[in-house]
C-alpha cells in the first residue's frame, strides 16, 4: 500500500530509503510578496518528481514498492496566517489554492499507479491558528485541527441523522449529516502504521482509530489488541526503570493496573477475539490501554512531589538566608543576645555534612541522575548558612514581640495582602489596575500631598495611565502604526523640554551632553521613520527595504552603548537610558504598547521624587537634592542608614513595578500573544532564534527601566545597593533579578569618554 501524507514540519533524510528536496530557509519570508510560492513550489516539484520516475527505472522500482510514504509540507497557509491573519484574503486565497492543487495532486498519484486503489491520502496539520493568527498557548483554535483520510484502508463518509459536538464547526462546514469522529494527534501514527501494515511506533502514546478503517472485525480487534500490547510494554518498562531505582521500602506501584489484571484483561481479551466477538475484545483492549496511559503518567510523574519539595525547600532557604543578611547588614538585632547565642554550635557543620552524605547515599543506591543531586544538596549550605544566623532570627523575633499584638496582626494582613495582588496579578491582570490606582492614593494618605502637591498630582495622574494598559487586551489586537508614531512624538516633545535645560544649566550653547542628547532624538525619529516606512512597505507586498533593516539592527546596537556616553547625573543618565531603550522598543512595538514604557518611566521619575520627599520627612538627614546626586560605582557606606518600616514598602513596590513590567502589555501573559510583526522592522525571513532574542530584549526593556530607577531610589534615600535583594525576599525570581540588577548598575554607573579624557560635571 501507498500512502500520501498531506501536512507540516518535515524531518530529514536518513539512509537510502528516504530521499527529501526542500526549498532555502530564506523563502520563509513573512514580508514576501506572495508566500503561496512555498505551496505551489511542494506541488510542483511533486509533479515534476513523479514524472522523472517514469524515465528512471531505479527510481520507478522503488516507488512500485509496497509500504512507500509520500510526505508534503505545506508552509504556505502558516506562514499567510501568521503574517496576514486567518480572516484575511491571502489566506482564503492560499486554501483555495492548496484545494485545488490537491485534487492534481491526487490525480497524479492515482494515474502513476494506474488506479490500482491501493493509496490512502491522510491531510492534517499540527497545530490550528487564532484569529489574530498565532498559536501556542492551548487554545481550542489552535489545538484542534482538521483531520482527514480517505482512500485505501479507510471508511467511506457515514450519513447520520443528529449529531453532538460543543463546537459549530460542522454547521459552518454545511457537514451535519456526515459522521465526524475526532481523534487525538497521537492518534495518527497508529493509523499510518496499520494502512501500511508495519508495526506501531515503540514509544507511540496513540491509539488506533479502528471506525475509520474500512477492514475486516477480525482485523480491527487483531490491531487494537497490538496497541494494547504496545502501550502496557511501555507501562511494564517504565515501572520496571523506576522500580530499580526506588529502594523497595520506599516504591509505591500503580494500584489500578497489577500483573495480575494485565494477565486478565489479555486473556479475557484473547478469548472475545477467538469467540470472534470483536466488538467486546476492542472494548476491553481500550480499557486496557486508558489503565496502561494513566500508569504511564503516574510515572512519569512519580518524582514530582519529592522533587518540588526540595526546589521549594531550596527556595525558602534562599530567600530567609537573604533575609537574614539585609537585616544583619542594616539592623543591629544581636544587641541583647549572649555571646554563647551568638557562636552557632560547633555539632552544626556536622550534622549537616552527615545529613548530605546521606542524602547522596540513597541517591547513589538508587542510580538517580545528577540533577537529583542539585536538587536535594543544594538547599543543606542554604539551611546551613541560615542556621549560623540563630541570634540574628533571635533579635528579630524580639523585635516582632515588641510591636502591639493588634499592630503586629495589621501589618501581617497587610504583607498577606501585597502577596495575594503579586499572585493574582499572574492570573487576572486587571488586579494590576487595582493596584496602581490603590497606589494613587499613597500621597493623600501621607504628608506627601502637603508637602509635595504638584509631584503628587503627578504620581496620581501617571498611576491612572499606567493602569490602562493592563485592562487592554493582550492578544487579537490590530496593528495600529499611528499610535507607535504617535509615541515617538511624545518621546520627541519630552526630550525637547530635556535640551531646553541643557542649554539653560550649561554655558556653552554645544556642549558633548547637548550633542549626545541630539544624536539620541535623532535615533527617534529615525526609529519612527523606520517603522512607518517598513509598514507601508509590508502592506504594499514591496517586502523589508534593506535601507530600513540596516537602520533598525544600527540602531539596536547603538542603544547599549549611548547612555554611558551620558553624564553619571541621576536624571541626566536616567533620561539617556530612556531615550535609547524607546528607539529600539518603537522598532518593536506594533500598537499601543508603544507608549508602555514612556508611561512607566514618566510613573519611575515621579517615584524617585517622592522617595527623597518621604526621607525628608522621616528622621534621617538628606544633604543632597536628587538634581546634584550622581551615579558612582562604588557607594559610600558612610552615607547609607539602617532599614526602616519605609523599605518594605519601597521593596513592595518595586515588585508591583516588575510584575507590572511583566504583564502590563500582555508580553507573558499568553504565549501566543508574542507576535511575530514586532521584529518586521529587523527580519521578515522566519529565524526563531533571531525573533526569540528580539522579542525578549522587548520584553527586558521596560524591566531594565525599573531596575534604573530603583537603582536611583537607593541613592536618593541613602541605602545602600546591597539592599536590592528586598524583592528576593518576596519572589523567588533571584538569578533573573541579579542579573538585571547588575545590568541595571552598569547602565547607571558607567561613563564612556568620546575624547578619551575625563570631563567634569557641574551640578
Amino acid at each position: 500500500m501507498k500512502m500520501g501524507i498531506l501536512g507540516r514540519h518535515f524531518l530529514g533524510d536518513s539512509g537510502n530509503h528516504i530521499f527529501t528536496d526542500s526549498y532555502d530557509a530564506s523563502s520563509e519570508d513573512f514580508g514576501a510578496h506572495d508566500v503561496t510560492k512555498l505551496d505551489t513550489w511542494v506541488f510542483d516539484h511533486v509533479k515534476e518528481f513523479f514524472h522523472a520516475a517514469r524515465n528512471n527505472q531505479s527510481l520507478l522500482s522503488k516507488l512500485n514498492g509496497d509500504r512507500i510514504v509520500f510526505f508534503l509540507h505545506l508552509l504556505g497557509i502558516d506562514t499567510n496566517g501568521h503574517a496576514h491573519r486567518p480572516t484575511s484574503r491571502e489566506y482564503s486565497d492560499n486554501i483555495k489554492l492548496v484545494d485545488k492543487e490537491l485534487k492534481e495532486i491526487e490525480a497524479t498519484v492515482k494515474d502513476f499507479y494506474g488506479n490500482d486503489g491501493k493509496t490512502a491520502f491522510v491531510f492534517t496539520a499540527d497545530h490550528g491558528m487564532t484569529d489574530w493568527g498565532s498559536h501556542g498557548a492551548g487554545h481550542p483554535l489552535e489545538t484542534c485541527t482538521p483531520f482527514i483520510a480517505w482512500g485505501a484502508g479507510i471508511r467511506l463518509p457515514q450519513k447520520v441523522s443528529a449529531q453532538n459536538f460543543d463546537d459549530s464547526y460542522l454547521q459552518e462546514w454545511k457537514l451535519e449529516n456526515w459522521k465526524r469522529q475526532d481523534i487525538n494527534q497521537a492518534d495518527v501514527a497508529p493509523l499510518m502504521a496499520a494502512l501500511i501494515g508495519v508495526p506501531f511506533p515503540l514509544n507511540s502514546v496513540g491509539i488506533i482509530p479502528v471506525d475509520m478503517l474500512n477492514t475486516s472485525d477480525l482485523f480491527k480487534a487483531e490491531s487494537m489488541f497490538t496497541n494494547a500490547v504496545q502501550i502496557l510494554e511501555q507501562f511494564k518498562v517504565k515501572m520496571t526503570q523506576k522500580k530499580e531505582a526506588t529502594l523497595s521500602f520506599l516504591f509505591t506501584p500503580f494500584k489500578s493496573l497489577s500483573d495480575t489484571k494485565q494477565a486478565n484483561i489479555l486473556r479475557k481479551a484473547r478469548y472475545y477475539i477467538k469467540q470472534k466477538k470483536y466488538d467486546e475484545a476492542v472494548s476491553l483492549c481500550r480499557e486496557l490501554i486508558d489503565l496502561a496511559l494513566r500508569g504511564l503518567a503516574y510515572y512519569h510523574t512519580y518524582d514530582r512531589l519529592f522533587l518540588a519539595s526540595n526546589v521549594v525547600l531550596g527556595f525558602v532557604g534562599w530567600i530567609s538566608y537573604a533575609s537574614l543578611l539585609i537585616i544583619k547588614s542594616h539592623c543591629n538585632l544581636t544587641r541583647g543576645v549572649s555571646t554563647e547565642a551568638k557562636n552557632p554550635s560547633r555539632l552544626l557543620p556536622y550534622t549537616f555534612v552527615a545529613i548530605g552524605l546521606f542524602v547522596a547515599l540513597l541517591l547513589l543506591i538508587q542510580a538517580c541522575p545528577w540533577t537529583y543531586y542539585v536538587y536535594c544538596l543544594l538547599p543543606l549550605p542554604i539551611w546551613y548558612a541560615v542556621l549560623r544566623e540563630i541570634p540574628v532570627i533571635q533579635g528579630f523575633v524580639t523585635v516582632l514581640l515588641a510591636f502591639r499584638p493588634w499592630c503586629f496582626l495589621g501589618y501581617l494582613l497587610l504583607f498577606i495582602l501585597g502577596v495575594e495582588v503579586l499572585v493574582l496579578s499572574f492570573f487576572y491582570r486587571c488586579t494590576l489596575t487595582a493596584g496602581l490606582v490603590a497606589f494613587a492614593a499613597w500621597p493623600l494618605i501621607t504628608p506627601l500631598w502637603t508637602r509635595a502637591k504638584r509631584t503628587s498630582l503627578s504620581w496620581i495622574l501617571f498611576c491612572f495611565l499606567l493602569a490602562v494598559f493592563p485592562l487592554l487586551p493582550v492578544v487579537g489586537r490590530e496593528p495600529d502604526i499611528f499610535l507607535v508614531v504617535g509615541a515617538g512624538l511624545l518621546v520627541l516633545l519630552l526630550s525637547l523640554f530635556v535640551v531646553t535645560s541643557v542649554i539653560k544649566r550649561n554655558d556653552s550653547f554645544i556642549n558633548e551632553e547637548l550633542v549626545l542628547h541630539l544624536l539620541q532624538m535623532l535615533s527617534i525619529v529615525l526609529s519612527v521613520c523606520v517603522v512607518y516606512g517598513t509598514h507601508k512597505s509590508l502592506l504594499e507586498k514591496q517586502g523589508l527595504p534593506l535601507l530600513n533593516q540596516i537602520v533598525s539592527w544600527t540602531i539596536l546596537a547603538s542603544s547599549f552603548v549611548t547612555p554611558l556616553l551620558s553624564p553619571p547625573v541621576l536624571f541626566d543618565r536616567l533620561f539617556s537610558i530612556l531615550l535609547a531603550s524607546m528607539s529600539t522598543y518603537l522598532l518593536l512595538s506594533t500598537g499601543c504598547e508603544a507608549l508602555f514604557p514612556l508611561v512607566l518611566s514618566c510613573l519611575m521619575f515621579v517615584w524617585i521624587h517622592l522617595e527623597q520627599e518621604t526621607l525628608q520627612q522621616s528622621a534621617v538627614s538628606c544633604k543632597q537634592k536628587v538634581s546634584t546626586i550622581q551615579f558612582a560605582c562604588n557607594t559610600d557606606m558612610t552615607q547609607c542608614r539602617d532599614l526602616y518600616l519605609d523599605d518594605i514598602r519601597r521593596a513592595f513596590f518595586l515588585v508591583f513595578f516588575l510584575v507590572t513590567a511583566f504583564f502590563g502589555t500582555g508580553n507573558i501573559a499568553s504565549v501566543n500573544s508574542f507576535d511575530p510583526s514586532s521584529v518586521y522592522c529587523f527580519l521578515t525571513v522566519f529565524s526563531p532564534f533571531k525573533m526569540g532574542a528580539l522579542i525578549m530584549w522587548k520584553i527586558l526593556i521596560p524591566f531594565v527601566l525599573v531596575m534604573c530607577a530603583f537603582e536611583a531610589v537607593q541613592l536618593t534615600t541613602q541605602l545602600s545597593s546591597k539592599s536590592i535583594s528586598h524583592y528576593v525576599i518576596v519572589m523567588s525570581m533571584t538569578i533573573f533579578m541579579v542579573f538585571l540588577n547588575c545590568l541595571a548598575q552598569m547602565l547607571t554607573t558607567k561613563k564612556l569618554s568620546l575624547c578619551g579624557r575625563p570631563k567634569s560635571h557641574v551640578t
